[in-house]
């Protein structure tokens, strides 16, 4: 299942999960296909990852042959998993960057909640930091970009529509959460202002043609 001290491995991250603080799995991606090939030997390695970090002060843990590095928020643990032999330091610029890419998606509410309503935008952040196992980004801002640019052309994803009405473009947290009714405010706004500039283009095409 592991490959030899002294054998090179093209998949520098060999895996990502995102638990909860039950050690149930929200979301994982396996890059190395010879690890743990099936959905019971993955959960079962995740529970025991789960079971020796859950309460632990450190930030990089060894178990079954891997490097494991991780991070906690509220009620979620975060890990990346490398070979043994991976450099740590790099492993933990992907933890991160996923942690700070996701804590702009999530305008800072890195909790399992806001996790599970915006997990589109959770999947895209993760392919945009590793492909097939290969680091391609381990800048947040860049990764942001990347995802933002694909959010815009997939209008389905609505937290982007309600960062627009908002005019939250930045991602940055709310001092004063909107509620329904303020939304529903925002929305009226624009579209009046959207109008209001319709009929003022309107009418300087009417005076002109007078003229």
């Amino acid at each position: 299942m592991h490959e030899s001290m002294d054998e090179p491995s093209l998949y520098t991250v060999k895996a990502v999960f995102i638990l909860d603080n039950d050690g149930n799995r929200l979301l994982s991606k396996y890059y190395d296909p010879e690890l743990y090939p099936s959905m019971k030997e993955q959960k079962n390695f995740e529970r025991n990852v789960y079971n020796k970090t859950h309460k632990a002060d450190n930030e990089i843990s060894f178990l079954e042959g891997m490097t494991i590095v991780y991070k906690t928020s509220v009620d979620l643990f975060f890990y990346v998993v490398g070979s043994a032999q991976e450099n740590e330091l790099m492993l933990m610029s992907v933890l991160n960057c996923l942690f700070d890419s996701l804590s702009q998606i999530l305008r800072k509410n890195v909790e399992r909640r806001y996790l599970l309503d915006n997990m589109d935008g959770v999947f895209l952040v993760v392919d945009e930091i590793i492909d097939g196992g290969v680091i391609l980004e381990s800048d947040p801002q860049q990764v942001l970009q990347k995802v933002n640019y694909k959010l815009v052309s997939e209008p389905a994803y609505g937290f982007v529509l309600f960062d627009y009405i908002t005019g939250n473009l930045d991602g940055q947290a709310d001092e004063n959460p909107l509620s329904e009714h303020s939304v529903a405010q925002h929305i009226t706004e624009k579209l009046g202002l959207t109008t209001n500039v319709l009929q003022s283009a309107k009418d300087q095409i009417k005076w002109s043609i007078l003229k």
